[in-house]
């Protein structure tokens, strides 16, 4: 018979014979013990199957951590791999399958070249796998990095501002409730004003634009003026202030326009430039040459006049060499 049952006789309790023993000494007078004794056996059982479990996971773990300090290179052994490569640390992967396509060049078995050698180009393969990884995963790692500094920065940039924003009011204002409400009577006022003059506007512009054209958009149901009214309205309303004689405080009132003279290729921004620089003494350096140059001339025109008057007319001998050693003496003052 399945279970374990045999004819004439008791089938086999799991649990222990003392447990057995007290559970049917108690059983018509006390089954609370039994279901205790039940609940402990039972948290027992479980806690030694996952005992067992765990052991049994040991040699997995193992497995995994030496396999994971095997593919971690020491940085001396790194170090002897780039220098089969001839790179330094820090190159990029482009450099790493260069080098190792010069090398394969020369020391692969079928490449026909004299220093070919089967040996030397495994640890050269060795070398060229081993440094294209740690090549890949310090790229990885400098990637995650900039995306972390970019998403940190993001995430300073749409920062939540710290006060909070309440619904009421119309969302108008922040702070506590009394100053939000303030807030909002003051939004409020502002809001009545502009209704007042768009009001205002629309009633000057049918008084003195009535027959303007208006188009109705039916989205926004608002009008849209296609004629320069508001540009017109606001001529009117300056000839109206000018004609009451608001503008008679004004200084300059009557007086023409001061308008500048010289080149008409400089625009008036670049003369008032020029007219400010002037007032406040500056000269450029080559107005100041030329005046130099200038003042030269004329004094050289007039120690020529003082000197000629000097001579007779017409000159004597003595005069004539005195005139000429003037004259040379005047060209090596002109040079110099």
């Amino acid at each position: 018979m399945r279970g374990g049952a045999v004819w004439g006789r008791e089938p086999r309790s799991p649990f222990p014979a003392a447990v057995t023993i007290i559970a049917r000494k108690n059983s018509g007078r006390d089954n609370t013990l039994y279901v205790m004794m039940a609940q402990l056996l039972r948290s027992r059982l479980i806690n030694a199957a996952v005992i067992r479990n765990r052991m049994n996971m040991l040699p997995s773990l193992g497995v995994v951590r030496n396999r994971m300090m095997s593919t971690q290179k020491s940085p001396k052994k790194m170090r002897e791999y780039y220098r089969r490569l001839n790179l330094e640390e820090g190159c990029s992967a482009d450099d790493v399958r260069e080098s190792f396509r010069k090398l394969a060049k020369q020391y692969h078995p079928d490449s026909g070249s004299p220093t070919a050698d089967s040996a030397t180009f495994i640890k050269i393969e060795e070398a060229y796998r081993e440094v294209r990884s740690h090549v890949m995963q310090q790229t990885s790692a400098r990637q995650k990095e900039i995306e972390d500094e970019e998403d940190e920065e993001e995430n300073s940039k749409y920062k939540a501002p710290q006060h909070r924003h309440y619904l009421s009011f119309e969302g108008i204002g922040f702070g506590t409730p009394s100053q939000r409400e303030k807030q909002y009577r003051q939004f409020r006022a502002d809001r009545a004003a502009e209704q007042v003059l768009e009001y205002q506007k629309q009633k000057l512009h049918s008084q003195y634009f009535p027959e303007g054209l208006t188009v109705k958009d039916v989205r926004h149901s608002k009008e849209q003026k296609i004629t320069q009214a508001i540009e017109r309205l606001v001529e009117d309303l300056i000839q109206e202030s000018m004609a009451r004689g608001d503008f008679d405080n004004l200084s300059g009132k009557g007086k023409p326009l001061q308008k500048f003279s010289g080149c008409s290729y400089i625009d008036p921004m670049t003369h008032n430039l020029n007219r400010i620089l002037i007032d406040n003494g500056y000269q450029p350096e080559w107005i100041l040459m030329q005046k130099e140059i200038k003042d030269t001339i004329d004094q050289l025109r007039e120690s020529i006049v003082v000197s000629r008057k000097k001579l007779g007319n017409p000159m004597t001998p003595t005069e004539q060499n005195s005139g000429t050693k003037f004259v040379s003496s005047f060209g090596k003052t002109s040079e110099n």
